[in-house]
């Protein structure tokens, strides 16, 4: 609902009515609070609500106020606006009560746990002694079976040991004293749902090789009864499970309808993130962060990347450990970036011979498409293939590793002889002095490894030839074929390589300032492949250089592990030029100046809450100002600086430069200016020294 017919006389009758009245906890704003010269926080959508109660009778009903509208009528009207900082509570459940920190929590109403988020869940015993979840893999932490799994973990064995009838009867849930009471711990899901509606609404605990609990769960708080249930029968006095949550914000309630789907596939297979975007860039594959300069955009990329990479875990990107790092890449459009640096092109390379010529190199990201390529395939491959890839790798290692480049000489099946001067991780270079027309020839490194994998004879050249699916052979399968030969000849019995299924893991590119280059030079016919509909092999293309490939048929794909993440400035010129082909293969999303306030969380608390006042006093000055907006807005990452600035520095060195620039040019500069610097909190200059900044 618009923000009713009201005026700033209205707000401050309301200020005075809530404060004479006082306002019941159930009123809480989803995002915003209205902060007064004393300190004092107010809902603003009750704020709202009840200054339209005053104005024209309306009912006080905050429900129906848009918090973001309130925000923006608020802050023009000259109110101080802040993000709420969410509110943790704890509950705490032992065999005869049930207690939270949250004054709005009530046992006689477990359906509001609907409008909450679990953060953590564990088990202290009477002595102090703490027991967690043990998780199996890719279990989603913190969901909202956390709770009732830790008390499965705990008293696995006691609940095993009930008769069929005592577990039929166990007490699950009662959402409130007038409804029915569920009971009933299922040893499968086909039993579960025998009894019960066709319903998705139950967690699954796997235990001692394949048994299992079923039994009914929906929100954080449904299962309460069932955890206080076992420690009257199973705990000790004293023994409790603890519940940490939070409230949900308001994508996260306008998702709890769709929650159901998540439930449709055991819980094991489902991740819950720590932020929302990070589900939406699985969902949508692409992602460009956007907004006013220094809200936060790179640092949010990085914490998106390290909560998809820890599946939920963290988001905390120095967290990851070196091998995950490794499923992140980061880089920088600028200029003069292009095609060359970003998929392929020619570098230069120095000879066997010490003369200098070119080799065609890939780029950042065809080298990480690489690497993501790889896992997909390799997760989609079955443990024998896998044991038998590893035993051809180290047979080709034991090979290359037994002889002396340029000196040792091999020969083909039509007795032209050659050496092998190096390898790289993707060529071997070999040498032909008696070949007058070509002395020097390429080979490829992964197609003899596809012929030993392959575990096919191969007697002759067409046998390769039609290995590789080809109508003619070409030179260098002649190589190929003797050095196939050779390294099945000195091929020593190994002893069988074990290996484990592969994980599929996901991969995160992250392009910080995306519209500072020349998308269509950098991507060239990337556009099609990068396409969130064209993932996989659906989308396979052929490089501007592929005639210079091993294979020139070989086509490039981008594999459905890949996500990418843009970031850049809605103020910078390039914005408005930034490709259409682009903008609509990526989804948009745009960060205020206001949104990413827990980066400033490494200062000191004070100086945080200074920096964070003093942002938002000179933001709601910028946008008051008529050729500007919301986009030339200051964000939180220029005031992490405080680490080594004071804040008048801050003025002087950073911030009075940029908003000169804003208003260079315009009607009153000066005066916007010195509004800028009150606001903010600059001390003012003294008569005749206009020029100069006050000293610290």
């Amino acid at each position: 609902m618009a923000i009713p017919q009201i005026t700033k006389q209205d707000i401050l009758d309301a200020l005075k009515y809530i404060g004479e009245n006082g306002t019941s906890s159930c009123h809480q704003s989803d995002k915003y609070e209205l902060v007064t010269e004393d300190g004092t926080r107010y809902s603003i959508k009750y704020v709202a609500a009840v200054a339209a109660h005053n104005a024209n009778g309306s009912e006080i009903n905050p429900e129906e106020i848009d918090p973001d509208e309130a925000k923006a009528f608020l802050e023009s009207q000259g109110f101080r606006i802040e993000t709420k900082q969410q509110e943790n509570f704890e509950l705490s459940i032992t065999a005869d009560h049930v207690e939270s920190t949250d004054e709005r929590f009530t046992i006689n109403d477990l359906g509001l746990g609907d409008n909450y988020k679990p953060l953590d869940a564990y088990f202290r015993k009477a002595d102090g002694t703490v027991i967690r979840r043990t998780y199996s893999k890719n279990e989603r932490r913190n969901s909202n079976q956390t709770l009732p799994r830790i008390a499965c973990q705990v008293f696995e064995k006691q609940i095993d040991a009930l008769s069929d009838e005592e577990k039929g009867n166990f007490p699950i849930c009662q959402y409130k004293p007038d409804t029915n009471l569920i009971r009933g711990i299922y040893s499968s899901v086909d039993s579960f749902k025998k009894l019960n509606r066709n319903t998705i609404e139950y967690l699954t605990y796997d235990y001692d090789n394949g048994r299992q609990f079923v039994f009914y769960c929906w929100n954080i708080f449904s299962t309460i009864v069932f955890v206080q249930e076992c420690l009257k029968r199973f705990g000790e006095p004293g023994d409790k499970f603890i519940l940490t949550y939070r409230e949900k914000d308001k994508k996260e309630k306008d998702n709890t309808a769709t929650a159901a789907a998540d439930h449709e596939e055991p819980v094991q297979q489902l991740i819950e993130y720590r932020n929302p975007l990070s589900a939406m860039l699985i969902e949508s594959k692409n992602l460009i962060l956007h907004g006013a300069p220094g809200t936060g955009k790179s640092y949010l990329a990085k914490k998106i990347a390290a909560d998809i990479i820890s599946n939920g875990r963290f988001d905390d990107y120095t967290l990851l450990s070196d091998e995950q790092k490794k499923q992140v890449e980061f880089v920088q459009f600028h200029p003069s970036y292009d095609y060359s640096d970003f998929v392929e092109g020619l570098r230069p390379r120095l000879n066997d011979d010490g003369t200098m010529g070119f080799a065609l190199q890939d780029g950042i990201f065809k080298e990480f498409v690489t690497r993501a390529r790889e896992n997909f395939e390799d997760s989609q491959k079955s443990k024998e293939t896998i044991e038998r890839e590893m035993s051809v790798q180290e047979s080709m290692a034991e090979f290359f590793s037994g002889i002396e480049f340029g000196v040792d000489t091999f020969q083909t099946i039509n007795g032209s002889k050659f050496t092998i001067t190096s390898l790289d991780d993707k060529y071997i270079y070999i040498s032909i002095p008696g070949n007058a027309s070509v002395n020097k020839l390429t080979l490829s490194l992964d197609e003899i490894k596809r012929m030993l994998a392959s575990g096919e004879k191969f007697e002759k050249i067409k046998d390769i030839t039609a290995f590789f699916d080809k109508k003619f052979a070409t030179q260098a399968y002649s190589y190929d074929f003797a050095i196939y030969k050779e390294i099945l000849k000195q091929k020593k019995k190994l002893a069988k390589a074990t290996a484990k299924d592969t994980e599929l893991k996901k991969y995160i590119f992250i392009i910080d300032e995306i519209n500072r280059g020349e998308i269509s030079k950098i991507f060239g016919e990337l556009f099609f492949a990068i396409d969130p509909g064209y993932r996989g092999r659906a989308g396979e293309i052929s490089t501007q250089y592929a005639n210079m490939h091993s294979d020139p048929d070989e086509k490039f794909y981008i594999p459905e592990n890949v996500y990418i993440i843009g970031t850049m400035n809605d103020i910078d010129r390039s914005v408005d030029s930034f490709d259409f082909a682009m903008r609509r293969r990526f989804r948009f999303v745009e960060l205020r100046a206001d949104e990413q306030l827990d980066m400033l969380d490494s200062l000191e608390n004070e100086k945080k809450h200074e920096a964070i006042r003093r942002m938002t006093a000179l933001n709601r000055e910028i946008a008051g100002v008529e050729d500007l907006n919301r986009n030339y807005q200051i964000g939180a990452s220029y005031f992490l600086k405080l680490k080594t600035l004071t804040f008048d520095q801050l003025w002087t060195d950073h911030l009075q430069l940029l908003l000169q620039e804003y208003v260079q040019g315009m009607y009153d500069e000066e005066n916007i200016m010195k509004m800028f610097a009150d606001a903010y909190g600059y001390p003012k200059r003294s008569e005749g020294d206009s020029n100069e900044p006050a000293q610290d």
